[in-house]
């Protein structure tokens, strides 16, 4: 097999070249058939088992899989948003408890990446392009969960005696760290004096304790645990960039890019929860024929999943074509791919374990263990509801300082869609998003955003609607090039369209009728000004696209 550290490396800022992310690609693949096959995976699930060797195997010279994420200029292949999202989307296809334990290396070396100073990035980035470390993220702590702003770990400065400060002394405890029972090194943040700040915490410094790995409902493959620090010594050099109190700016500076690899993680893992049910329903005869071939079985348990998959990933990759080509803050964007792809997963492995019956039930099948692995990332780098707090926070703040514009413009990006391409349901994501910006209005004017239920009914408005128009967009793209797979697309992106209707009139209803600010009599004025009655009967030639989408889906003639 060829190895990724001889694998031909492109400079360009944004990534791989499409022929060196397929190499990547298949050399995850034959993973499957060396390293992590079947029998492995349930072995290391069923033992609760961390295959520290298998980890180290896939960061040594013969795979080099952690150089896809390393700058080149520190030994790596310098692979952008794009590729890494593609990498662990189809890590997570194998196994997500193996995706997290190699996502928490990646994880932990971004405080360096991205504000380590030279002299750092060398050593310590180029320890892990070597294969020589395994490393962990340290942020969360028992009580501040995902408020790094609340963190009570400190790092007190200790000086010599002429006033220098030559290191500092943490103390503290961290909860819930991924890989922390066997990192070589850590990135821990800290409160110094000057603010909450990210240092390198190498193991078996005095008085740093790995603490025992938690028992898990889910990714028993990957280990978390508890880390505590009692006067821990980290030298000066180990502040990472040298600059105290900048922690939370580093920590905020790849937010959007580590959520967006969560949601990828959640689409891999859903998908391999639809790979099973497939084939299945393709052969289990029921009264008569295949399961495949009824809506009873399509309709309900696979197509309305497949195609958030589908939706879920147009999205996420279109957020990570951005980052590797603009470099942009898009915390809200990584937000927005995270709620929406790992809920949307959750609910298929959910479906796929009673699509299976009774089988889904049994271990052999792996159904089960894909739901048990793929509850956690509607959890970790923040739960759903952290993700609907910063979503609508953020785009209330945005359709404020742009008066409404941010989504009038959206709006009129899908009615001019609308106008070129009348079959991929444009006009009503259109309408949809136009509902959206009235109601937000109403919201801001009537000071229901201080409501957090209300702001929670808003984030799944917005996603709903972002989802969807990047699933227009990229549903035109494919038809104006004429590429196979367009037909396919365009029947799933209907379906979505129509769901994100119902999503965007059912929470623009609840929040209006359910406030307590308004009666029947005015609160039906609003809904009619929004088109409520229009997005609800968006239903209309639903069936015959849901059919449509069980054929390509189960390759029905």
């Amino acid at each position: 097999m060829e190895t990724l550290s001889s694998a031909p490396q492109k400079a360009a800022p944004e990534g791989l070249d499409p022929e060196t992310r397929q190499m990547v690609l298949d050399t995850v693949r034959q993973l499957k058939n060396r390293l992590l096959t079947k029998e492995t995976i349930l072995e290391l699930d069923k033992d609760e088992s961390f295959p520290e060797g298998i980890i180290r195997q896939m960061l040594g010279p013969e795979v080099g899989l952690q150089l896809l994420f390393i700058p080149e200029a520190y030994g790596g292949m310098g692979g952008g948003a794009m590729d890494c999202c593609e990498v662990t989307r189809e890590m997570a296809k194998i196994c997500l408890g193996v995706a997290t334990a190699f996502f928490a290396i990646q994880l932990g070396s971004d405080p360096l990446r991205v504000g380590g100073t030279e002299a750092q990035k060398k050593k310590w980035l180029g320890a892990i392009a070597e294969g020589n470390a395994l490393v962990a993220y340290a942020v969360t702590e028992p009580e501040a969960g995902s408020n790094l702003a609340a963190l009570k770990t400190k790092a007190d400065p200790v000086a010599d005696p002429s006033g220098k400060i030559i290191g500092y002394r943490i103390n503290g405890n961290k909860q819930f760290i991924s890989t922390g029972g066997y990192a070589d090194f850590i990135t821990v943040l800290a409160r110094a004096p000057e603010g909450p700040t990210f240092f390198i915490v190498e193991k078996g410094a005095d008085g740093f304790i790995q603490g025992k790995g938690e028992e898990k409902h889910g990714i028993r493959a990957s280990n978390t645990s508890p880390l505590t620090f009692t006067d821990v010594f980290v030298p000066a050099e180990n502040l990472i960039g040298d600059i105290p109190g900048v922690g939370l700016k580093q920590a905020n500076a790849v937010f959007g890019y580590t959520r967006l690899m969560v949601a990828a993680m959640a689409l891999g893992a859903g998908e391999a929860a639809l790979d099973i049910v497939i084939p299945y329903a393709k052969e289990r005869v029921q009264f008569g024929s295949t399961l495949s071939e009824k809506q009873g079985y399509t309709h309900k348990l696979v197509v309305p999943h497949a195609v958030r998959m589908e939706a879920a990933a147009a999205y996420l990759e279109e957020t990570a074509k951005r980052l590797d080509e603009t470099g942009e803050d898009l915390q809200v964007e990584g937000s927005i791919a995270k709620y929406f792809a790992t809920e949307a997963a959750n609910r298929a492995a959910d479906d796929a374990m009673q699509a299976l019956g009774g089988y889904g039930y049994i271990r052999e099948f792996m159904v089960e263990k894909i739901k048990r692995d793929v509850k956690i990332t509607c959890i970790y780098e923040g739960t759903s509801e952290v993700q609907q707090n910063i979503i609508s926070t953020f785009r209330w703040k945005k359709s404020r300082k742009t008066k409404g514009a941010f989504y009038a413009d959206m709006a009129t990006q899908m009615d001019q869609i609308e106008r070129v391409c009348s079959d991929l349901g444009a006009g009503l994501v259109g309408t949809a998003t136009r509902a959206l910006n009235e109601t937000l209005t109403l919201a801001h004017d009537h000071k229901l955003t201080r409501q957090q239920f209300v702001m929670f009914a808003l984030a799944d408005m917005m996603t709903a609607v972002e989802i969807a128009a990047g699933f227009v967009k990229k549903a035109r793209r494919l038809t104006e090039n004429r590429l196979p797979e367009s037909e396919k697309i365009k029947v799933f992106c209907r379906i979505f369209a129509r769901e994100a209707a119902q999503v965007a009139a059912e929470n623009a209803a609840k929040i209006v009728m359910g406030c307590g600010l308004f009666e029947s009599k005015d609160a039906f004025p609003f809904l009619e000004r929004i088109a409520f009655s229009s997005l609800k009967a968006g239903y209309e030639q639903l069936m015959a696209d849901m059919d449509r989408a069980a054929d390509f889906i189960f390759e029905r003639g």
